[in-house]
């Protein structure tokens, strides 16, 4: 038995497919449940970097102090300036949900703003393709998109095997759990 259910109706991201379209950008204002600040000591490069390049818009700013980034629902970032930021690159990274159809302007965009900034795209076991940006202030960003499942794909199985199914194959919806 599995305390696992799906939920799926709380989420921005679109099903996966070869149409999935992204959602529009969400201008709404609403109490954060996540969000991360990530310093810079060029606030106007970064925001050209997250704006051109990962394809978020600016929500609000401060100027010269911060600027609020986000894409879509629940993708916020507030880039804050700061005297510097760290020399290398942190393990720690933070991902954001895209779909199959934008991962290949995103790297180009990217790669056009800072050439050496993107690692990938790679397929996963958990049957995302993913691409890793570095951004200006040394952010280890992940874009990642959910493939279409097929059901007798190694990643179901993979999936399958630590209790995720998928959610046509289980009863039941988010309104008994929530």
């Amino acid at each position: 038995m599995s305390d696992y259910y799906n939920a799926f109706e709380i989420s921005p991201v679109p099903t996966p497919g070869p149409d999935a379209v992204p959602p529009e950008p969400f201008r709404g204002i609403y109490g954060m449940p996540a969000f991360a600040t990530i310093p810079t000591s060029d606030l106007e490069e970064s925001v050209d970097f997250w704006v051109r390049g990962l394809g978020f818009f600016e929500l609000f700013g401060i100027p010269g102090r911060l600027v609020h980034l986000r894409r879509w629902a629940f993708q916020d970032v507030l880039l804050v300036s700061a005297e510097s930021v760290p020399e290398r690159t942190p393990a720690v990274g933070l991902s954001f949900a895209c779909v199959l159809s934008q991962v290949d302007s995103l790297v180009e965009a990217c790669r056009a703003l800072r050439p050496d900034s993107v690692d990938g795209p790679r397929d996963t076991p958990w049957n995302t393709r993913d691409v890793e940006v570095i951004t200006p202030e040394n952010a280890r960003i992940v874009l990642t998109a959910a493939k279409p499942f097929d059901p007798a794909s190694q990643e179901a199985r993979n999936l399958e095997a630590i209790g995720i199914t998928p959610p046509d194959s289980v009863r039941g919806d988010n309104e008994g759990h929530a």
